[in-house]
């Protein structure tokens, strides 16, 4: 019996193209699966999304229940540019008179001019050399020194490092560079901190190597100096440009001497714009929210163009829980819903800000504002509230995570559906090839049965013709 290598070769048929249109026939079966797994996939997609945008409306959430941001303060600066200001927690509101009559300022001195390019590599400095650095007066009015001792045949250039290299520990410090004058080379050192304790004042060396004259040129001389101002007419003294201490819980950063008789005046208040900006921040997360919800559960005539959440149970549920939040009361303050400073509810779902009604509310009544969004304890308030309903639903087990699960659950059980079928549709189109197979060798047998028979036919005819 005849083998058959290739479909359709006894009989003559398209069998192998009519095994391809059973298989894709078959392959329909696949489709609803690859539907369904899609839907779910979009699904655990729009749940991260939605996820995303819940814990970015938290975080503007957590600012309104955050006690810290209705004791901030603000300060503002009036009469002049003199001075810049920021406040602590621990500031007071009020108002001070500010005048600058002295900036602080680093002290700096340098060495004669050693002549000659070879200043820089020529050993200046004998065996126990070392150089005495004169600083400003300590508590007790005592000069503050420092010895470094130097190295045998030190250049300038080793003692410039050698300087930059010493602990100076906790006093006064200088950096030390070397400057090119045009006729020769000095050493230059700078106070490292502003101030009259820590200028730099002399420096004395011994031991320099016969013929060498360097010492302190007192024609460089540029003494530290202390800052100098009043508030409210009581005379400071800093050694630092930027001041603490002179009000309470605010520092003072000084930018130049203010005019006489023309004090600036820092005014200490109560940071409503930052209030303000908190108020705006929640209004605008949740209706950042509410639009991504709208994105995901869209219906734009079904079919691809909808959003992969519409109709979930999940977003639905979520949803009512924060308008339940937002709509609810906080008892016991002169505000207790939110409408109350200006924010309503519209049909839509979405917020409304009457900024006039808000600022009004934070100006005059933040006490009652605090009371309302922050309350006494972590879920007192309306921000309280609507933050607990947050965590609710962000946690692992809440409605998002659970919903999540079990999409994605739906996918693996999804995929295994779609093994098992892709495995019995190839089983079913291995049954039509075996069924094909022996049909093209039936075929093939009698085509040849046909030849035959119509052989003998052929030879009887001719025999036939003969005998007449």
């Amino acid at each position: 019996m005849a083998t058959i290598t290739s479909l359709g070769v006894g009989s003559g048929l398209d069998l192998t193209g009519l095994l391809e249109q059973l298989r894709g026939a078959e392959r329909q079966k696949l489709v609803p699966i690859t539907q369904q797994k899609t839907q779910q996939e979009a699904k655990i997609s729009g749940y991260g999304q939605l996820k995303s945008a819940m814990s970015q409306f938290q975080t503007s959430v957590n600012k309104l229940n955050d006690p810290k941001l209705y004791q901030s303060l603000s300060t503002e600066i009036r009469g002049g540019n003199a001075i810049k200001a920021t406040a602590s927690s621990e500031a007071t509101a009020g108002r001070y008179d500010v005048e600058v009559t002295q900036l602080a300022r680093a002290g700096s001195l340098a060495t004669n001019s050693i002549q000659g390019d070879n200043a820089l590599t020529q050993g200046l400095t004998e065996a126990g050399a070392s150089l005495t650095l004169t600083f400003g007066k300590d508590a007790d009015n005592n000069d503050i020194t420092r010895t470094i001792a130097l190295t045998e045949g030190s250049s300038l250039e080793d003692i410039r490092d050698q300087i930059n290299d010493f602990d100076f520990e906790d006093g006064p410090k200088v950096n030390a560079s070397i400057v090119n004058d045009g006729s020769g080379y000095r050493l230059a050192l700078n106070s490292a901190t502003t101030g009259e304790e820590g200028s730099i004042n002399g420096m004395d060396f011994t031991g320099l190597a016969g013929g060498v004259a360097l010492a302190s040129d007192p024609d460089t001389a540029y003494e530290g100096r202390n800052a100098k101002l009043k508030v409210n007419g009581i005379a400071i003294t800093s050694e630092t440009n930027s001041v603490q201490g002179a009000i309470a819980g605010v520092t003072l950063n000084l930018e130049k001497v203010t005019e006489a008789d023309s004090p600036n005046t820092v005014v200490v208040a109560r940071n409503t714009l930052a209030v303000r900006e908190a108020v705006e921040g929640f209004v605008k997360g949740y209706n950042d929210l509410k639009a991504k919800i709208g994105e995901l559960t869209a219906f734009n005539g079904g079919g691809d163009a909808a959003g992969g959440l519409i109709g979930d149970r999940a977003v639905r549920s979520i949803e009512s829980q924060l308008r339940s939040a937002l709509v609810g009361n906080v008892p016991g303050g002169d505000i207790s819903r939110l409408s109350d400073i200006g924010i309503e509810l519209k049909k839509d779902g979405t917020l409304e800000l009457d900024s006039t009604k808000m600022s009004d509310a934070v100006a005059n009544n933040q006490d009652a504002v605090a009371a309302f969004f922050a309350g006494d304890s972590d879920k007192a308030g309306m921000g309280g509230q609507v933050s607990e309903v947050l965590d609710r639903v962000l946690s692992e087990n809440g409605a998002l995570g659970s919903a999540k699960r079990s999409a994605e659950g739906r996918v693996e059980s999804l995929d295994s559906r779609f093994e098992r079928m892709e495995t019995s549709i190839e089983r079913t189109v291995e049954r039509y090839r075996k069924q094909f197979t022996q049909l093209d060798m039936m075929m093939s047998q009698m085509n040849s049965t046909s030849g035959y028979l119509f052989q003998q036919l052929d030879m009887m005819n001719s025999q036939m013709a003969n005998r007449k």
